[in-house]
């Protein structure tokens, strides 16, 4: 008997068999001995990412109890994203320790120790810290202390949908560094499924948490794993297991697996048993810095077309990207067509309050349907006469004939203070007023999403610059938070979806005011062009051939020819300027 207590104690697979049989359960399968073995034999700090219904919790909870039948003395804290899963798992221990004859050394001698549904001692030395304690991520952490801290499915679609609700997660995950005892032995461990890409735990594994995935199949792409996927699983593909076979077919075979694909769809499977986020977060986010084309953009004129093109050569790698992962900002292909000026230019401003909030704006222009962001400006001292006066001086840089101010903050006041400096610096620049009636963060992707998908979008470097050294002062992480390309490629139609979202709000609202505009062809312009230019070349010759000889030798455009006769162009100064 006392060879067979040591040989549960020395490896925790066999006592993770042994409990098994005492729950009447078949014996463990592969992916759970794997997971096993990395609880016993992991790094002090890991994770154990595995599909759905492989039993995480479960081995867990055994490997708590055989951390108690090693060392009666050792104090544990299990924590669930809810209190209610936390207190599930601690009953569970409870009824094992009663119920399983090899453990029974564990009961508690005393009647005066703990024993409740949220915290239990076993037979141990007295202490302040129970010997099993349960509680949910949002409850109270400070004050307790524990050499072993497991943190169970603590990210759930409930606490994890927006980037606010997961940087709050991540900073209690943090206090459990504060309540893990200074002990060589002392661990900690996280369990659950990723949501996103930009889940906590993805997070963790950047502060030395090592994961352990183990997926559902093979998969057929590594690259999304980076580097993680679990030994077992790399030695199985080493030797030549194809892609898409079952890794556990005692826990699910592919029959099984191939119902839950159709009856949950692609993305939910390829989330919940491939551990896989590529497919969601590509349709959850639909603004990518990858669709914007950038370039040097010339303050007073434009091509006839701009062509984007996804080329590995045209990736711009000096320009720092805080879009997702794998995604880059683009230089155009060609600038086509000829030079000419810009069709209208427009301010675009979002007004705000002082405080952490920004006043915004942004100097767009328009010519064939593409649209050209010159600069973007952001102040935080809500509307001030230095900030409006300054946005002002921007409109005089790039010619800009409109305002357009949201009029949601304020209640219009805003434009009353704009049209009182529009007169004081003699600026003959309209002022129009819209209202948004549309949830922000439906109205930005509507607005923005067929722009950038058709390519139609074109940055100036110096916006990607500006934007990435704003804001110099505060920490990193709220610097991110501020960023325009942070904003919008973290963008989703969740309500909340980013804590600041003054400057891709602000842009959206520009590219609303040209939505009219891209329905205009680049091809149907310049083909349109060339026939009034044809046009009038053929009545010049008629009227005047000597005058036109000479144009066509000097090579003017119709521009140029209708100055040369002394015609008004769009271009000419009017008289009441």
């Amino acid at each position: 008997m006392t060879n067979v207590l040591q040989a549960l104690q020395a490896d925790f697979k066999l006592f993770l068999q042994a409990l098994w049989v005492q729950l009447d359960l078949p014996s463990p399968t592969r992916a759970q001995y794997a997971i096993a073995d990395y609880l016993q034999n992991g790094p002090k700090r890991l994770q154990i990412q595995a599909f759905r219904g492989v039993g995480k919790s479960w081995i867990t909870g055994a490997f708590v109890l055989w951390t108690l039948f090693n060392n009666a003395e050792k104090k544990i804290m299990i924590i669930s994203a809810s209190k209610e899963r936390a207190d599930n798992m601690s009953i569970f221990l409870q009824k094992l320790i009663i119920e399983t004859p090899w453990l029974s050394h564990l009961r508690p001698k005393s009647d005066d120790a703990r024993w409740s549904r949220i915290s239990f001692d076993v037979n141990c030395s007295p202490h302040q810290a129970p010997s099993v304690k349960s509680v949910g991520i949002t409850g109270q952490l400070t004050g307790s202390r524990a050499d072993l801290m497991i943190l169970d499915d603590i990210e759930v679609p409930g606490n994890s949908m927006t980037e606010l609700m997961r940087e709050k997660l991540l900073q209690l995950c943090t206090e459990a560094e504060s309540i893990l005892t200074p002990k060589d032995d002392s661990r900690i461990m996280y369990l659950g499924t990723p949501q996103t890409t930009f889940t906590v735990y993805r997070k963790l594994a950047e502060r030395n948490y090592r994961p352990f995935v183990w997926p559902a199949r093979i998969p057929r792409s590594l690259a999304n794993y980076e580097g993680l996927i679990a030994p077992q699983l790399q030695a199985d593909i080493d030797n030549g297991a194809k892609s898409w076979d079952v890794t556990d077919p005692d826990r699910f075979d592919d029959d099984d697996l191939l119902e839950r694909e159709a009856s949950m769809g692609r993305s939910n499977f390829m989330l919940q048993f491939q551990l896989d986020t590529t497919l969601s977060d590509s349709e959850k986010f639909p603004l990518k810095c990858s669709d914007l084309v950038v370039t040097s953009v010339n303050p007073t004129t434009a091509p006839d077309s701009v062509v984007w093109c996804s080329d590995p050569k045209n990736v711009i790698k000096d320009l720092p990207t805080v879009g997702l992962p794998g995604d880059y900002f683009y230089s155009p292909m060609q600038l086509q067509g000829e030079w000419l000026p810009y069709t209208e230019t427009i301010c675009s401003v979002d007004p705000s309050g002082r405080g952490s909030d920004e006043t915004a704006a942004a100097y767009i222009s328009q010519r064939n349907g593409f649209l050209y962001v010159h600069e973007m400006r952001a102040y935080r001292d809500g509307y001030s006469d230095n900030t409006l006066l300054d946005i002002l001086r921007g409109c005089k840089k790039y010619n800009v004939t409109k305002l357009v101010i949201e009029t949601n903050f304020g209640d219009g006041i805003v434009s009353e203070l704009f049209r009182k400096h529009l007169q004081q610096t003699k600026q003959a620049i309209d002022v129009e007023e819209v209202r948004a009636n549309v949830r922000k963060e439906d109205r930005i992707i509507d607005s923005l999403e067929p722009v950038l998908n058709q390519h139609r979008l074109v940055i100036d470097r110096s916006v990607i610059e500006w934007d990435f050294r704003s804001n110099p002062d505060e920490a990193p992480e709220r610097r991110l938070m501020y960023m325009l390309f942070y904003q919008m490629s973290r963008m989703c139609k969740e309500k909340g979806a980013v804590k600041h979202d003054d400057r891709i709000d602000c842009l959206a609202q520009g590219i609303k005011y040209f939505t009219d505009c891209m329905s205009i062809s680049a091809y149907e312009q310049v083909r349109q062009k060339k026939m009034d230019d044809w046009n009038e070349m053929l009545e010049d010759f008629i009227d005047n051939p000597q005058s036109a000889t000479n144009h066509l030798v000097f090579g003017m455009n119709l521009e140029q020819r209708r100055q040369a006769k002394g015609l008004p162009t769009k271009n000419a100064v009017p008289t009441w300027v």
